[in-house]
This record gives structure tokens, sequence and C-alpha cells, in this order.
């Protein structure tokens, strides 16, 4: 498996800064939070695209996902969700980044009338994202925070363009085992969020293996289903200002998921 980090846990930290972050700390790729408070969104021209490529390349970092914020399963008109997953799309191809992450965002909605506004849209985008060499990845996170929820959308989507992402704390709190996760998410998994947190109660995020979640459990069921893909952490520090700084916390957060691999070879 393949090592990333999240730029949710550096907020606004420059791409040169991201890049040699990554690298010296022995990641393999980086997932881009594209939000307007970053140097990296969908408003940025082909010039700024340009310099981010050259960094990444320059420094064998890849980018593995432009992180996005289209509720695809919101109430409302479609063509808004459409051109901002376009805008996504294209964006990530310029980066050549493989993945958009996408939220569900249908909390509002009877959960059978979300699942079929977000089915509608992704598999609308899906061919779209096709033809750039991209993938849309659902992500286990609010109103679909199982691997249940998220695979009654991407199921019935049907379309290679279309996956998820399984987010290790969104299934925990909602009561499913990580075998039943990764049952459900197997079809359509293009990659696993890491992080670790105190308890359901205090999400404030904590240095990977001093918190409660199940990583060595999700880390040897992978291993033992021979699942090779990328394990990216998301510390979310933008959202808890309190917690440490994640730089310093990224090298040994690397070693104890290089632990948690050799013990579940």
């Amino acid at each position: 498996m393949q090592l990333a980090f999240s730029t949710l846990g550096v907020p606004g930290l420059p791409i040169p800064d991201v890049v040699r972050l990554a690298a010296e700390t022995g990641y393999h790729g980086v997932e881009l939070r594209a939000h307007q408070e970053e140097p990296v969104h969908p408003g940025i021209g082909a010039e700024e695209r340009a310099r981010v490529v050259a960094e990444f390349k320059a420094a064998g970092v890849e980018v593995l996902t432009v992180a996005g914020y289209v509720r695809s399963a919101a109430a409302g008109p479609d063509e808004p969700a459409l051109h901002d997953l376009r805008e996504l799309l294209r964006l990530a191809h310029d980066l050549g980044a493989a993945n958009v992450r996408v939220f569900p965002g249908g909390g509002d909605l009877d959960a059978a009338e979300a699942d079929a506004i977000a089915a509608r849209r992704l598999g609308a985008a899906a061919p779209y994202a096709t033809d750039l060499g991209v993938r849309l990845l659902l992500e286990t996170h609010d109103s679909h925070r199982t691997g249940a929820d998220v695979a009654r959308v991407v199921g019935p989507v049907g379309h290679i363009g279309v996956g998820a992402i399984w987010d290790v704390m969104h299934p925990w709190l909602g009561g499913e085992d990580p075998s039943a996760t990764y049952a459900a998410l197997a079809p359509h998994l293009g990659y696993v969020q890491v992080k670790d947190i105190a308890s359901a109660e205090d999400t404030t995020p904590l240095p990977l293996g001093e918190g409660v979640l199940p990583l060595a459990e999700c880390v040897e069921l992978l291993s033992r289903e021979g699942w090779d893909g990328w394990l990216c952490w998301e510390y979310e520090k933008r959202w808890y200002p309190q917690a440490a700084e994640l730089p310093g916390l990224l090298a040994p957060g690397r070693d104890h998921l290089l632990r948690l691999l050799s013990e579940a070879a």
C-alpha cells in the first residue's frame, strides 16, 4: 500500500512546502483540499496548474486526489452540482490526479430520495470523468456515513468512473464493523482515509495509534483481502485549530502505518 496525507492537516500551506513535506517524511502522495482558502482550487488558471504539476513531478510525489466539497445528494437542482463536478474533474485532470472526492450531504432528505439524487448526479458526471481519466469517489461521510450507505449510491450507478472512499471514522461512528464496511465498499473502493480520535464524543484529531479508531483491524483486513491501494491520513487540523501541528507528526504516523502493514503481512 502507498501512503498519502491530506492538506486539510496543513491549512493554507503553499504547494512547494506541501511537496517538500511529503518528500521529506516519506509519503508517496497528497490529497489536495480544493477550497478557495487553499492554493489549489478550480479557480486557478492554466499557468498555476502547470506550476503545481511541475512541483510534484520534480519531487516524485503524486497528486492522489482533488478533495472537493460538492454535496452530491443535497436538495436542489442538479445543474449547479454537475457544473461544480465538471470543474473539479477538469482540475484533477490538469493536475494528473486520479480522483475527485465528493460528499453526500443529503441529511435534510429522506434516505431513498438522497440516494436517488446522488446516484443521478454521479451517474451523469461519470462518462465525463472517464473521458478525463479521473474517478469520482463518494466518501463515507455525513448523511451516508457507513459503507452500506455509500454502496446504496455507487452500486446502482454501476460505472467505473464512480467509486468510494472509506473514511475509517464515519462508519465506526455509525456502528458499522470494519469487515462490513469493506464488504460493502470492496467493489467500488478507491482508497482509504485513516485518522485517529479520542472518542466518539471527542473527534479532535490525534496522532495515529493514540486514539480509539480500529486502524490495526482495518489494515489487517485490507492486507488479508489482498487490497493494495492508498492509505491517506486525513488530519482535520482546519476544523480543530487546537490540535497539534501535523508536520511533526507525519514521520511518526508513517512509521505507525508501516508497522501495522508489517504486522499484517
